[in-house]
């Protein structure tokens, strides 16, 4: 088995993403034969019924998730919620699923989006350089997904 910190995390809802802001994360690579992956979320409990909902259907969910530096690529999951505990004020969330192969090619069409603004030369590579570690939503992310 292989862990990794887990930076963020969103989950496709309605054709766009909801992020749940994390204040603790861990993902796990089980390395099994059914390349299965466990992620556990640490949020405030206000999330608590979405994700009990969640489970009760047994709903297959698409997670964006950015493992261990900001600046990485967000992997694609089909997650199912296993357990929602109750720690105190806030919970903690399981999901098992396994990780989806393609890749989403963020700085590529964070490139694309930021050249279709107009933007060029010093004022081009700050901006990228910038977005590229604090990963804000795509305009195309915000639309479709």
């Amino acid at each position: 088995m292989k862990t990794f910190k887990m930076i963020s995390v969103g989950v496709l809802q309605d054709n766009q993403i909801q992020d749940f802001p994390l204040i603790d994360g861990i993902i796990i690579n089980q390395e099994n034969s059914h390349r299965m992956w466990i992620l556990e979320m640490f949020i405030d409990q206000e999330y608590k019924e979405l994700f009990e909902n969640w489970k009760a259907t047994e709903e297959l969910l698409e997670a964006r998730v950015v493992i261990s530096y900001p600046e990485n690529e967000p992997a694609g999951f089909l997650v199912a919620v296993d357990t929602v505990q109750e720690i105190g004020d806030h919970i903690s969330v399981l999901l098992k699923g396994r990780l989806k192969r393609a890749r989403s090619q963020y700085a590529e069409h964070l490139l694309e989006e930021l050249i279709t603004e107009g933007l060029s030369g010093q004022e081009l590579l700050a901006r990228f350089e910038h977005d590229m570690h604090s990963r804000p939503r795509l305009k195309k992310d915000r639309n479709l997904t």
